[in-house]
Order: structure tokens, then C-alpha cells, then sequence
């Protein structure tokens, strides 16, 4: 099935129901089984008749793959007779036009990552916990076969000679693969999923994620336009929240969001989605973050979102919040407010400008004005750590936290436990959210535990 029409057809036209497991499947009867079902799939790819394809509707196509692999596996039953003959048809099909054996845990919404180790260790997250499971591919080859058929989709390839590749799935998710010579187990392959229905609010207060007071705050400040960084390492939830908030972005403004790899689904109408290029083969049409959001300046935006600053762009970014973009956001890797402020730091000094640091450190506390920090604790819980208000005077940075997450330890489960507090600092921009309207009496940040 190596025609464009079916890499290009998207999984979603299979019924996740179908595809049931053992938890209990002894491995070397499930390497066995992607054994049988690889060699069954050559057999399906020489006799499909290529001609049909172009004519036929996603549904028939799959019902057609189906049909030719009932006649294949009907003409071997004497061979595999303690197979699974419904799951090794399901996984044909998914083999055809899916991810293979990853194609449940793509139909699983509650999974968030899907890490394939090799072609005999697969691992998923699922509510923040990583967990093994019995999937495993025939061999290297197998595995091999399901990346090229992702980075193709991209027009991308992967080989010696390009041994990493980032890619993106139709349903948004990201994909990253590394093989050999870089990577010494085997290839490898991480999927990092984005659910279908984005979370609210509603959903991150009900998770535990951060009060009520803070969601009141955050709104006053996106609707005052002050400038937001939220910062948080991998997987903490910093594009998760960077979209609940935007919600929050009056009507009528036109948005304009700049990204490596589009995740961002913000929760408006007037949004302009730019992605950035990475160079062909040659090294060739590669287009930067820093581009665009040069180019953004001129597209007439009122607000700019940047879905993660890591590099010489960080000064275009700072320039536009400090010119005429206020309620700019973006979001930045980093394990602390204080690093995430030196992170940018760095990260200007790579536009190749011979900036001063006094000057550098004034220009970001003019820029940033409120970071949120979060965090992914033991057990895999996800907290906004502390929402901070960044101030600064000869070359310093003033980092007054507002909201705070205590932790005191972990519970019966393994999960870490603890409590939020207001910590009693009044921003000092109020006055300027006053101006527009916004009221937080100062009585709101009395310190208290939440």
C-alpha cells in the first residue's frame, strides 16, 4: 500500500473498539504475532490492485483491504491456527493505513505519550504515569516501517544520513523519531498527543491544578493585555494552560501564533496560525521562528503568541511586547522563574547583538510582566507552582510571587500532596488594569492559605 492516497489517509476511520489485547500476552507469542501479521501484510500489499485505489471512498478502501486479507489468512488458516483472527485483521488494516500495533493507544484519549523503545519495549502515559505495555513490533524493520510512513506523510525522510526527524500527525499530535547510528538500541519513537477536545478552565480547577483565585487572576490579566511567559519543563502542562487562558482574550482582537510545531488550539475566531520549516535534505527552504514573527509585525496583529521561545527569536518576541503588542504570550522550558528570566537572557544574546547585560535584564522585566510556573510533581500531577510579578531596577530582576503551590509531601499513592496560598504581594499594575475597566480590589491578594 506504498500508493500517496493511502499514506495519507488517516486513522480515524477506525473503531478503537476492535482492538482488544491481553495485558498478560507473553512476549515472545506477541513477537511471534507481528511476525506472522508483517509476512501476512506483504501478501495483502501483492495483491491489492493498485488501478482501484484512486476510485475508491476511505470507507471502501478499507473494506477492500479487509476482504483481501480474509482470502490470504483463509488460504494459510492451516498454518496459524491459534492466532486471533479478528485482532490480526483489525491490525492488517491499521498496518495499511495506521500506526500498526501503536494504533490503540492512538485511539485512547486518556494516553498523552506513546514511546517505542526499540521494536520490543513500548511504553505509554496515561493520567501521569508511565506505564509498560505488551505491544511489540516483528523487528527492527517493522518499526522502521511505521516511521517512514509518518515522516513521509510530512515529505520528510529518515536515514543515515537525517537519523532525527520531527514530525506532526493529522490529528496534531508530535512525532519524533531517532534510528541508527544514533541510537543504539534500535529506532525510536515518541508521540506526544494532543486530545481532540481541548481542556478548559473548569477542567484544570477540577484536576487540581490551580484554585479558582488564580483563575480570576489570570483572566484580569489577559483581558488588561499584560504580557504572560509561562514557563515549566517537559510535559508540565505549558500549552495545555497557554490555551485554557486564551479563552480569556477579548473578541475582535486578531491573533497571531507562531509555533515549530502546531499545537496551539486557541479558543477564538480571528487566529492567523503560522508554523516555522525546517531545511530540506540539501539544507535548503528552511524558514525560522525569528522570521516569522518578523513577518508577524507587518500582518497587523493585536496580540502575538510565540508557542515556545528557545532561540534567537527571543528578541524579535521582546521587541514586539515592548513596541505596541501588549497581551503577548509565550511559553519557555525552564525549571524555575529565575531560570526561565536567564534562559531569555541567553536566548537574546544568540541574535548576535552586542547587548549589555544591564540592558538586556531591563529590557525583559519592561517585557515580562507576570510568569506562571509550572511543574509536573511525583506521581504525575501538574501544579502552577507560583504566579510571579517581574519588576526591575539596575539590572536586576524583582520577582515577587503572588500565588504559590506549598508542597508537604506526598500521599497514599505516590502523588505529591500539598496546598496554595496567597502570599500577600499586591501587583503593582493594578492601577493599569483599573484603566481598562478591571477591578481586583487589593483586599483579593490578602495573604491566605487557598
Amino acid at each position: 500500500m506504498s500508493s500517496t492516497r493511502s499514506e495519507q489517509m488517516s486513522s480515524k476511520n477506525f473503531n478503537s473498539g476492535l482492538f482488544k489485547r491481553s495485558r498478560n500476552f507473553p512476549k515472545t507469542q506477541e513477537t511471534e504475532f507481528q511476525r506472522i501479521k508483517t509476512a501476512i501484510h506483504r501478501e495483502v500489499l501483492d495483491a491489492i490492485d493498485l488501478n482501484r485505489l484512486g476510485n475508491m471512498e476511505d470507507e471502501q478502501l478499507i473494506k477492500h483491504v479487509r476482504r483481501i486479507a480474509e482470502r490470504v489468512i483463509a488460504a494459510r488458516k492451516s498454518e496459524f491456527q491459534e492466532i486471533d483472527r479478528e485482532r490480526l485483521l483489525n491490525e492488517l488494516v491499521a498496518e495499511s493505513f495506521g500506526l500498526g500495533p501503536l494504533e490503540p493507544y492512538m485511539k485512547d484519549p486518556e494516553i498523552t505519550d506513546i514511546l517505542a523503545n526499540g521494536p520490543y519495549e513500548v511504553y505509554i502515559e496515561k493520567h501521569g504515569i508511565l506505564e509498560l505495555t505488551p505491544t511489540k513490533f516483528a523487528d527492527e524493520d517493522h518499526l522502521m516501517q511505521i516511521i517512514q510512513r509518518v515522516v513521509a506523510r510530512v515529505g520528510r525522510r529518515v536515514d543515515e544520513q537525517t537519523p532525527m526527524v520531527d514530525a506532526r500527525l493529522e490529528d496534531g499530535s508530535r512525532v519524533n523519531a531517532i534510528i541508527h547510528p544514533l541510537a543504539l538500541s534500535g529506532p525510536v519513537l515518541s508521540i506526544r498527543r494532543f486530545g481532540n477536545t481541548p481542556l478548559t478552565m473548569d477542567d484544570l480547577v477540577n484536576y487540581g491544578s490551580f484554585p479558582r483565585e488564580v483563575v480570576s487572576f489570570l483572566q484580569a490579566v489577559v483581558q488588561g493585555k499584560i504580557n504572560i511567559m509561562i514557563s515549566g519543563g517537559t510535559g508540565s502542562g505549558k500549552t495545555t494552560l497557554l490555551n485554557c487562558i486564551s479563552r480569556f482574550i477579548p473578541d475582535g482582537e486578531r491573533l497571531i501564533t507562531i509555533e515549530d510545531s502546531a499545537e496551539l488550539k486557541l479558543q477564538r475566531t480571528h487566529v492567523v496560525a503560522l508554523e516555522s520549516r525546517m531545511p530540506n535534505n540539501e539544507g535548503l527552504g528552511g524558514i525560522s521562528a525569528r522570521a516569522l514573527v518578523r513577518n508577524a509585525l507587518r500582518m497587523r496583529p493585536d496580540r502575538i503568541i510565540l508557542g515556545e521561545v528557545r532561540g534567537e527569536e527571543a528578541l524579535d518576541m521582546l521587541q514586539a511586547m515592548n513596541t505596541g503588542h501588549e497581551g503577548s504570550m509565550t511559553t519557555i522550558h525552564a525549571n524555575s522563574v529565575r531560570d526561565s528570566l536567564s534562559r531569555l537572557e541567553v536566548m537574546v544574546n544568540m541574535a548576535g547583538f552586542e547587548i549589555p547585560v544591564s540592558v538586556i535584564h531591563r529590557y525583559i522585566s519592561s517585557a515580562i510582566t507576570v510568569v506562571v510556573q509550572l511543574a509536573r510533581l511525583q506521581g504525575g500531577a501538574r501544579r502552577v507552582m507560583s504566579v510571579s510579578e517581574i519588576s526591575g531596577e539596575e539590572g536586576k530582576y524583582e520577582v515577587k510571587d503572588i500565588f504559590r503551590f506549598q508542597q508537604e509531601g506526598i500521599d497514599a499513592e505516590g502523588r505529591a500532596r500539598g496546598h496554595f496560598l496567597m502570599t500577600g504581594h499586591v501587583p503593582t499594575f493594578l492601577s493599569r488594569l483599573k484603566e481598562q475597566g478591571i477591578l481586583l480590589p487589593p483586599e483579593f491578594f490578602t495573604a491566605r492559605n487557598l
